[in-house]
C-alpha cells in the first residue's frame, strides 16, 4: 500500500526529523528514523525535510482487462424465499445502468427451497437469475453463503453487484468483496456508471458534510450496498424474457461452525420506511408536549410521526423513528417536516418523497431546497391552522 520511504543516509539533523510530523508519526527506534501508523499521509515530511529524505511511495496499479467481466448483478435479499422489496428497487437500478453499457442484468438467489420462486424475477427484467438452492442454505449463515456468491463472481464475472443495505446485506458484502479484493462503497445514494464499466458510487461522507465521489478503477467486481427506498422498483412485466440458471457448490464448502438453535421471529412494528404519509418533528419543537399537536396532524392524516436527530438525543422520540443517514430513510407519499431546518444528513434520508411540504419560520432554511410546497411561519401557528381545514373537509 501507500506510504512514506525514510532514506536514513539523507538524515543528518534526527531531532529535526522528528519534529517535522504534528501527528508524532515519525519516531527514531532502534537507531532509524521510521514511520509509525499515525501517518496520515500529509507529506509534510516530504515537502519541509531535506530532500530526498522523506519519499512518497505510490501502490503498483495493476491493469485489469475489463472485457472480462460483465453484467450488473443484484444480491437477492430474502427471508424464507419472501423477496424484500430492497431488491426490487436494486433490479430497477441495475437495469437503467445496464443500459448505458450494454451489459446483462443477473440476480444471484442464494436459500432452500427457493427455486421456483426466483421465476418471479424474470417479470421485472432481469435476464438471467442464478440460484444456489441446497438444504445448507437454508437459514443465513456467513461460511456458506459467501462461498455460493463467491462461486456466482468466479463462473459468472458480472462487471458491478449491488446489495440491499439490510442487516444481511452489511455482514455479506464486505465478506465476498474481501474475497475478491475489490472495492465497496456502502450506503450509496445515487449510482452511474462510465462508458469504461466503472461505476460511479456517490454517498454522504464526513458526516453528511460532503458528497464523496467513489470509483474502483483498477479492481473487478464493483460493489455497492444501498438502502431501502433510494431508487424506484420496475414495473411488473406479464412476459418475462429471461431464464433461471441452477448454480451448485461442493457440498464441503457449504460447512459451517454456526448451528442454528433457534429462529424468533421480531414482533410486527410500525415502520416509517413503509408509511404513505409523514410528519415530521423538527428542532423547532419547544418542549416535549407540543409533540401532541404533531401526532394530531398525523393522525388527521392517516400518517405516522417521525423525529429529526435532536429530539431523539433529547429523548422525545424512538430511534426507529428517525429519518436521515444516522435513522431511517423514507419515501413517503407526502411528508409534512415542522421546524426541521434540514441538514445534509437529513435531506439524504427523505428527499426522494413525492411531494415535500415544510414548515418554518426561517425563510432560508435549507429545507426550503427540496421542498415542493413552503411555508414560512411559526408551526404554533400553521399546525392548528392546518388541524382545523383537515377537520372540516
Amino acid at each position: 500500500m501507500a506510504g512514506i520511504i525514510v532514506n536514513q543516509s539523507k538524515i543528518t539533523d534526527i531531532d529535526g526529523a522528528v519534529k517535522l510530523c504534528p501527528f508524532g508519526a515519525i519516531e527514531y527506534t532502534s537507531n532509524e528514523v521510521q514511520i509509525n501508523a499515525a501517518c496520515k499521509l500529509c507529506m509534510i515530511c516530504v515537502k519541509k525535510g531535506p530532500e530526498g529524505a522523506f519519499i512518497f511511495q505510490e501502490d503498483k496499479v495493476e491493469e485489469i482487462d475489463k472485457s472480462l467481466w460483465k453484467g450488473v448483478a443484484v444480491y437477492v435479499d430474502h427471508l424464507d424465499g419472501d423477496i424484500h422489496p430492497v431488491t426490487l428497487e436494486l433490479i430497477g437500478k441495475a437495469k437503467e445502468l445496464a443500459a448505458k453499457i450494454n451489459h446483462p442484468v443477473y440476480a444471484v438467489f442464494i436459500g432452500s427451497n427457493v427455486t421456483e420462486k426466483a421465476n418471479d424475477l424474470l417479470h421485472y427484467g432481469v435476464d438471467e437469475v442464478f440460484v444456489y438452492d441446497n438444504a445448507a442454505l437454508k437459514d443465513f449463515k456467513i461460511e456458506p453463503y459467501t462461498a455460493a456468491f463467491e462461486d456466482f463472481i468466479s463462473k459468472v464475472k458480472p462487471s458491478t453487484i449491488l446489495v440491499g443495505a439490510t442487516t444481511l446485506g452489511r455482514s455479506l458484502a464486505p465478506r465476498v468483496a474481501a474475497r475478491f479484493k475489490t472495492g465497496l462503497t456502502a450506503d450509496c445514494t445515487i449510482l452511474d456508471v462510465k462508458e469504461n464499466t466503472d461505476l460511479v458510487q456517490i454517498r454522504p461522507a464526513f458526516g453528511g458534510n460532503i458528497m464523496a465521489q467513489i470509483i474502483t478503477p483498477n479492481h473487478r467486481p464493483q460493489f455497492a450496498t444501498v438502502r431501502y427506498k433510494i431508487f424506484n422498483a420496475p414495473e411488473r412485466s406479464e412476459n418475462p424474457n429471461g431464464k433461471v440458471t441452477v448454480g451448485t457448490v461442493p457440498q464441503d464448502k457449504l460447512a459451517s461452525a454456526i448451528e442454528v438453535l433457534k429462529i424468533k421471529q421480531k414482533e410486527a412494528e410500525e415502520n416509517i420506511s413503509d408509511a404513505e404519509v409523514i410528519v415530521v418533528a423538527g428542532r423547532g419543537i419547544k418542549k416535549e408536549k407540543d409533540l401532541e399537536m404533531i401526532n394530531e396532524l398525523a393522525a388527521a392524516l392517516g400518517g405516522q410521526v417521525a423525529c429529526t436527530r435532536p429530539l431523539i438525543e433529547a429523548g422525545w422520540g424512538d430511534p426507529k423513528k428517525q429519518i436521515g443517514l444516522s435513522g431511517r430513510t423514507v419515501r413517503p407519499k407526502l411528508i409534512i417536516t415542522c421546524a426541521v431546518s434540514g441538514s445534509v444528513q437529513f435531506k439524504a434520508g427523505m428527499s426522494n418523497s413525492d411531494v415535500i411540504i415544510a414548515i418554518d419560520e426561517d425563510p432560508k432554511a435549507a429545507i426550503f431546497d427540496v421542498a415542493h410546497y413552503g411555508i414560512v411561519g411559526d408551526i404554533y401557528q400553521v399546525v392548528p391552522s392546518l388541524l382545523e381545514k383537515i377537520k372540516s373537509m
